[in-house]
């Protein structure tokens, strides 16, 4: 614990020159934590606080408690009250190291927020300790949504953002801030009640720092500058006839095509909505000069997707609970792709009972797949083979890598999690 620049147990000094310096720095420091929300209230009553020792000296811990009380135990404010009672000249001086050490202690402790946790880390192979060590927990950070989807990480802004996908909603979450409305409507524009999901999914930030979203209602894939102005139309359709409710998308960081899905989720009766256009559920790809293309077509329910961190494969999944697998697809030199190969076939783990079905997915620097299904994350090896699994016991929808890289948030039903890996994402 650092009070006016010297640590706890540290003589105190008559030194006014040293005293000035030790005042500055906790000057400093104070001002830093009085900058965190809720800060300005607190600075109020500590000044108010102090203003008054000098009328009332009698009541000086009476009036600790009532300032400081619920932030840490009682215990610690008389025992490092006692330790500077030796140290300080004056009963303010006493007072007024007494406060600056509870204070910066209870600031620092605040800053370091203790989240509750959900599941559990499921060890199939001993690769996966040295991604994810025993004893890591995953944290919930906020809870409370129909259905959470599509998380990515906004570099320039150190926030997540990601979809409630019934709310018609996308939020941030930011450790700062917490939890907040980020844009409403995010995925459908209409006046009535169209289905009941019908906001935006799948998110991703483009080469051009915009949003790009897959937004179900108004069906179609649309991009939205961070830095202020509305949306433009990606693609709303493929050779005239409507998507149904577009879900993931993601870029080619090298020719720069967006490639996405277009499985019916989001018809207000699924597959057998009346509004219809296209026979299939394809994956599609926008390329550069705008022309829309089908690249696969032989997928029943199309959903999340992933580039390999060389940007030559594209891994697709599939939440067909009778065919619950990962594809890759080689991708050619015009963005095209090559016939599609089994990766990872998840449907035993379907027909044990886990909740959930292949969804989204991302990969790591060293070419892991992390992708949703059945009991929460799965986590692959480059070969295919279960390292292991992030058991979150919901139908978990949607990964994105965070923070430094190596922070995986993810989106589970109500919930939105996240858990520290020692691996980074592919793209970091």
């Amino acid at each position: 614990m650092l009070v006016f620049g010297f640590q706890q147990g540290v003589p105190f000094t008559n030194n006014q020159a040293e005293r000035d310096l030790r005042a500055a720095k906790v000057k400093q420091k104070v001002s830093n934590c009085f900058r965190t929300e809720g800060g300005a209230d607190r600075y109020a009553r500590i000044a108010g606080f102090i203003s008054t020792v000098r009328k009332n000296e009698l009541n000086v811990l009476d009036k600790i408690t009532h300032v400081l009380t619920g932030s840490f135990s009682l215990c610690l404010a008389f025992s490092t009250y006692q330790s500077f009672y030796k140290n300080a000249p004056n009963l303010l001086m006493k007072t007024k190291l007494f406060i600056t050490s509870l204070l910066l202690t209870a600031l620092e402790t605040q800053a370091q927020t203790v989240y509750p946790t959900l599941g559990q880390i499921q060890y199939d192979d001993k690769r996966f300790e040295k991604l994810i060590p025993k004893g890591t927990q995953l944290e919930v950070l906020a809870t409370g949504f129909d259905w959470s989807e599509g998380p990515v990480w906004v570099k320039d802004g150190g926030y997540l953002i990601f979809s409630d996908v019934p709310q018609n909603t996308i939020f941030k979450w930011s450790e700062k801030e917490g939890i907040s409305v980020f844009l409403k409507p995010s995925g459908y524009t209409g006046l009535a009640m169209y289905s009941d999901e019908s906001g935006s999914n799948g998110l991703t930030i483009d080469n051009q720092n915009r949003l790009i979203s897959c937004e179900h209602g108004d069906r179609r894939v649309s991009a939205m500058p961070l830095s202020g102005g509305g949306k433009v139309t990606l693609a709303d359709r493929y050779q005239g006839k409507r998507f149904n409710s577009p879900n993931d998308v993601v870029q080619h960081a090298g020719n720069g095509s967006y490639y996405f899905t277009d499985p019916p989720y989001g018809l207000p009766k699924k597959a057998d909505d009346p509004t219809r256009e296209l026979p299939g559920f394809g994956v599609y790809r926008i390329a550069p000069d705008g022309k829309v293309t089908m690249v696969v077509e032989n997928l029943t329910r199309p959903n999340g997707l992933a580039f390999s961190p060389d940007g030559k494969t594209l891994y697709v999944a599939q939440s067909d609970p009778d065919k619950a697998v990962i594809m890759t697809y080689p991708v050619k030199s015009d963005g095209n792709l090559e016939a599609g190969k089994l990766f990872y076939d998840a449907t035993p783990l379907v027909k044990k009972g886990l909740r959930g079905l292949p969804d989204g997915l991302k990969l790591d620097q060293s070419g892991n797949v992390w992708t949703t299904g059945p009991g929460g994350v799965l986590v692959l090896s480059p070969e295919g083979t279960l390292l292991g699994r992030i058991e979150t016991g919901q139908a978990t929808a949607n990964c994105a890598w965070g923070d430094d890289g190596k922070t995986l948030y993810i989106t589970a039903d109500g919930y939105l999690c996240r858990i520290r890996t020692k691996i980074k994402g592919a793209g970091w």
